[in-house]
């Protein structure tokens, strides 16, 4: 978020602040003035997966092949201007900031109840700029890697350590969309959101021309941020100091637009500190509390080696301390900050290191009670993660504490976090050894470790069919077995849905994807592709804390997964579509559907779950009521639209078409069939995407 307003201030009241630049011509005046350098850019990539995400459908799951195409595209640009990119994403929430993060993320479940509410309305996937598909941010540190792109995650606040990082390289410049960065005296700002990629320009943000025209020095930015409200220093807490610093603003200027970042500027320069120790913050007149709050603000600007005029107090390193580091060993301590910092695993870090770990938003239907919440569904194997990575043995001289999960769900007020406790395998056979698992390097750990993978699924009868298998294909049928075993509303339809688009994608390029043809929205089949998504990012948390048996590009969503196809596929599915329709006519896809449908299928009747056909259509057609014995809604469907269902036209919609695909004599062919009420589809989308 940054600093309140600062950044529509610049835009709007102080524009002079806000330069177009030449990117390539930035670049040479770099080498230049740093000569043998590269010029390089250190990239928010928090900040700019909204900008990266430009594919059309964002609803269904993601489109992740599109979305690699888009990445590789951006890099592309930036290396053919002769720019290096180094990108930053954020790998730990600061307590600090926890209440801000909560805020946020309440603010987003409401905006995720309305995108349900929309879709069940309208059958159309709301306007883009509402959402992005869950797991984007995780993967797309992934996906840059395998791009051949320098990558980190941070150890504590992201913007601190992206402004000391590239401070401290004396790099060309940070890409983001965050006013702190203007904060920060770093090197120069430039704006994501402004960025063309096919002339190489954006926007600076001058740090420098702001000073000036708020009559500041840099060194009272961090103050004048904290005044106007940042993620430490609510906007709230300080409201008292700047009405009365626009009230004596207005009797000397009256009222003009702009004025709240003018008077707070004039009311710091009033109260600067003096040689004598006057002034400064104690002319403010807080209370101790919010005297303590205004200066954390504060210091959590100020970058090593940097001096700071507003207190007295010495700085000091407000990063958190390793509350794990009693329970674990520290050579896996070690290990994990390295592999977190080279962003080459997921959640491992937060786990060993201070017993914290954080979930966003997902698409999930509030009103849907037989979805259960993602945070539920993989807890069995988060608890086995736990217990993988740190000690649960009874006779441990100090127990170690249960795991604090911030994760958000329908329902979940994020007062405070759930305690999980870490939890054996039930498998007694099992008993790994970490350190084994990540430093042995002879031949035979690969099978200890994928053994240990099993484990924490819970799925080791399927140790058999490893070496059958590519491995996204294994990843899609442990994580779909998973997902049937745990929800118990799952059914032969679902599964078919999962199982043959994984193997359909794999054979698919971005271009072919992009064209898929989804006439309507269809709620439930929203939530299982997100939960699908959220599953392959505990996959890929299971598989650092085994030390890595798979590669993790094969356990990538691009590798087995599109959000487009899942949903055609599910509307097939529950349409009555035979599998072979479902599979495209492709005689070895249908094989091999087959195949994995039968080790899903045998692995739940050894346990015990039968899955059950149970077609079913939830998108309710005005006026015909819900059969409840079947499960669906009556049957009413304009016969156009499904028509286009399975021809791969766009259901057209105008005048009369209502009534002239009834009257269709290809409609009157065709079998009575259990059919969904089918909405127009969004404006045909350009997989070429623009960076405005």
């Amino acid at each position: 978020m940054g600093v309140q307003g600062l950044n529509h201030f610049m835009e709007n009241w102080c524009p002079d602040t806000c330069i177009k630049v030449d990117l390539r011509k930035m670049a040479v005046d770099h080498m230049t003035a740093h000569p043998g350098s590269t010029p390089t850019l250190v990239v928010d990539g928090m900040a700019c997966v909204r900008q990266w995400y430009s594919c059309q459908a964002w609803v269904h799951g993601g489109q992740w092949k599109e979305y690699m195409h888009i990445l590789n595209e951006f890099v592309s640009a930036f290396s053919a201007a002769g720019i290096k990119l180094v990108f930053y994403f954020d790998g730990v929430v600061e307590e600090r900031k926890r209440a801000e993060w909560v805020r946020r993320r309440l603010r987003s479940n409401k905006d995720i109840a309305k995108i349900f509410h929309l879709i069940k309305s309208d059958g159309q996937q709301p306007g883009r700029d509402i959402s992005l598909p869950s797991g984007l941010a995780t993967f797309s540190r992934f996906a840059l890697k395998s791009l051949g792109q320098e990558t980190k995650c941070s150890t504590r606040e992201g913007d601190y350590e992206i402004a000391t990082y590239a401070n401290s390289h004396n790099y060309m410049g940070i890409l983001g969309q965050d006013s702190d960065f203007v904060i920060y005296d770093t090197v120069p700002y430039l704006s994501a959101s402004k960025l063309c990629l096919q002339s190489m320009t954006t926007v600076l943000f001058s740090r420098e021309r702001l000073c000036h025209a708020l009559g500041l020095e840099k060194t009272d930015l961090p103050l004048i941020a904290c005044l106007l409200g940042n993620d430490v220093v609510p906007e709230t807490c300080m409201r008292h100091v700047r009405d009365r610093a626009i009230n004596e603003y207005r009797n000397r200027h009256g009222r003009h637009q702009g004025e709240k970042v003018f008077a707070v500027a004039e009311f710091i320069s009033s109260c600067h500190p003096l040689r004598d120790g006057s002034g400064g913050i104690a002319s403010l007149s807080l209370s101790v509390a919010d005297t303590q709050l205004l200066e954390n603000g504060m210091h959590s600007y100020v970058l090593p080696g940097q001096r700071f005029p507003w207190t007295n107090q010495e700085l000091c390193d407000t990063g958190s301390v390793c509350a794990m580091e009693r329970f674990v060993d520290a050579a896996i301590l070690k290990a994990a900050k390295e592999k977190h910092t080279r962003a080459e695993c997921f959640m491992i870090y937060n786990i060993l290191y201070d017993g914290v770990v954080e979930c966003s938003n997902t698409l999930e239907d509030e009103e849907n009670t037989e979805l259960p919440s993602q945070a539920s569904v993989f807890q069995p194997i988060r608890e086995h993660i736990y217990g993988l990575l740190l000690p649960t043995q009874p006779d441990h001289a100090v127990p170690v504490p249960a795991v604090k999960e911030w994760f958000v769900f329908p329902g979940n007020k994020l007062k405070e976090p759930k305690m999980v406790s870490p939890k054996q395998f039930s498998d007694s056979d099992i008993k790994p050894d970490l350190r084994d698992l990540w430093f042995r390097k002879d031949t035979e750990v690969r099978h200890l470790q994928l053994s240990t993978f099993l484990a924490l699924l819970e799925l080791k009868e399927y140790a058999e069919v490893l070496d059958t298998l590519e491995v996204p294909l294994v990843a899609v049928v442990c994580l779909v077995t998973y997902i049937v075993l745990q929800v118990t509303h799952l059914s032969l339809e679902d599964v078919d849905a999962y199982l043959s688009q994984a193997v359909c994608v794999r054979f698919k390029t971005y271009t072919d994807l992009c064209h898929t043809k989804v006439p309507c929205v269809d709620p439930r089949a929203v939530q299982l592709g997100s939960l699908f998504v959220r599953g392959l990012t505990y996959l890929v948390t299971a598989n650092s804390a085994c030390g890595s048996p798979f590669s993790m590009e094969d356990l990538m969503p691009w590798r087995m997964f599109d959000g487009l196809l899942f949903h055609q596929k599910y509307l097939l599915a529950h349409s009555g579509r035979p599998s072979e329709e479902l599979l495209e006519g492709n005689s070895s896809w249908i094989s091999q559907f087959y195949s994995l449908r039968e080790l899903v299928l045998n692995t739940c009747r050894r346990r015990g779950r039968t899955i059950q056909t149970a077609p079913r259509r939830t998108q309710q057609e005005p006026g015909r009521p819900l059969n409840q014995e079947a499960g669906y809604w009556g049957d009413s469907t304009p016969r156009h639209c499904e028509s286009s269902l399975h021809s791969n036209r766009p259901c057209s919609r105008g005048p009369g078409a209502h009534m002239q695909g009834r009257g269709s004599q290809s409609s009157a062919r065709r079998p009575n069939r259990r059919r969904y009420h089918l909405a127009p589809r969004w404006p045909q989308h350009n997989p070429r995407p623009s960076y405005p």
